[in-house]
């Protein structure tokens, strides 16, 4: 912009809060926008101030794993320090997250009450760990979070922060003031803070691992969501097969493409299954405070890795594998939505979970269809039903006839001991 020095104004206007600042100059800016739309003769301003210990910090980690986009993240700064922040920093624990927790999830097939993907109960807990740490860098003195006293965050941030930040105060207005949604909104519009807020009928919390939908018909226990509620809508048509890599339990190539990054890997399968609408589902469950919740959600991703990641468990682990790893993955999925995360079992559960991948290795076919997909079948070098002892329904090679007889007498012979002493016993 080349400036007229004849058409410069400069103004003083000394110390000033940066939420102020930032208003005045946001109104001068839209009425020299104005102007100039209109042919008027713009009269430009050189103006000083200052601020009261305001900071701008850039972001923790490489912008290729964060979740948001630039301009998101652009405007969530702009909107805290509008707030009145003083401070205003993101921090991205993508990577984290993943290695400390999605990874075991994938390994454990972990579902809560077999459907929902646990993505905002185990995100809370690593935006807690992110939050504690920084809070003790930094010497604060309250963390405060927005969480009410009916849902399972409130105790998903405060025990986090009681462990790992004892010493810090927790402020939580919404939970204390029990503040409903209207009056946050009616407060807002009473401190100038505009938006469109009508919009929010739905709450949305959208993360690596799903996208979770309350409020609106979630509300009616009777009622599902309307297409319309759903971020990600429907755009494919006819079917097509996806064709997902392991090895030793962890995804590594879609469609026979390599991913260095799973994280990458795994936005790569959202890109893909969300075209379809798949992974939509309404779960209901306990809370940890003991009432029913209910919330919609989408998740492509995390039920075609899962779904995938579990048809190949069938053809490379044993029977006792699989049994034990789903007993300890479900115990590993209630700790985490019960919040307990840090109980150290949990690293033990873990140990199991990983040593049990080491032969996880190929690649499961799925075939996908609008709202659904169906398993197809798989490629690895550790199918066990690939045997030269027999093949199922057909053919025995390792062993005789009169070798099988002998081992259905043999497994026989409890039942038939009991029932030879209760002859009279009906059945």
């Amino acid at each position: 912009m080349f400036i007229n020095e004849a058409a410069m104004k400069t103004e003083y206007w000394g110390t000033i809060p940066y939420r102020e600042a930032w208003s005045r100059q946001q109104e001068l800016f839209d009425e020299l926008v104005h102007q100039r739309g209109s042919g008027e003769t713009c009269e430009n301003r050189l103006i000083f101030c200052e601020h009261p210990h305001v900071y701008t910090l850039g972001r923790h980690g490489k912008e290729a794993n964060m979740l948001l986009r630039e301009e998101q993240l652009k405007q969530n700064e702009e909107n805290a320090y509008k707030l009145g922040a003083v401070k205003y920093v993101t921090l991205d624990v993508t990577r984290e997250y993943y290695e400390k927790s999605l990874k075991y999830m994938v390994f454990g097939n972990v579902l809560r009450n077999g459907t929902y993907p646990i993505s905002v109960s185990s995100e809370r807990i690593f935006q807690g760990l992110a939050i504690a740490r920084y809070a003790n860098e930094i010497g604060a003195d309250a963390i405060a979070h927005g969480s009410t006293g009916a849902g399972n965050d409130q105790i998903r941030f405060d025990m986090t922060f009681l462990v790992l930040a004892p010493g810090v105060e927790i402020i939580t207005l919404t939970r204390d003031m029990a503040l409903s949604r209207q009056q946050e909104i009616d407060y807002l519009n009473e401190h100038g803070f505009a938006a469109d807020f009508t919009k929010l009928k739905y709450s949305y919390n959208v993360g690596l691992w799903g996208t979770s939908i309350c409020g609106g018909e979630i509300l009616d226990s009777a009622q599902g969501l309307p297409e319309s509620a759903y971020l990600k809508q429907v755009t494919k048509e006819g079917s097509e097969q996806l064709r997902l890599t392991f090895e030793k339990g962890e995804l590594k190539a879609v469609n026979d493409e390599k991913f260095d990054d799973p994280i990458k890997a795994i936005q790569k399968v959202e890109e893909i299954g969300a075209a379809y609408g798949i992974g939509r589902d309404m779960h209901v469950g306990d809370t940890i405070i003991g009432i029913k919740g209910r919330v919609g959600f989408e998740a492509a991703a995390p039920m075609l890795i899962i779904g995938a990641h579990r048809f190949l468990e069938k053809y490379t682990l044993s029977k006792w594998q699989q049994y034990w790893k789903d007993q300890v993955a479900n115990w590993y999925g209630m700790f985490l939505h019960e919040s307990q995360y840090l109980e150290p079992v949990m690293r033990d559960i873990e140990a199991m979970l990983q040593e049990s991948q080491r032969n996880v290795n190929g690649t499961a076919i799925l075939e996908l269809r609008p709202l659904s997909f169906s398993t197809v079948g798989v490629e690895s070098k550790d199918d066990l039903v690939k045997t030269k002892f027999g093949e199922y329904g057909e053919m025995q090679k390792g062993w005789t006839a009169e070798d099988a007889k002998g081992f259905i007498k043999v497994t026989s012979t409890p039942l038939r001991v009991y029932y030879n002493n209760h002859k009279d016993e009906e059945i």
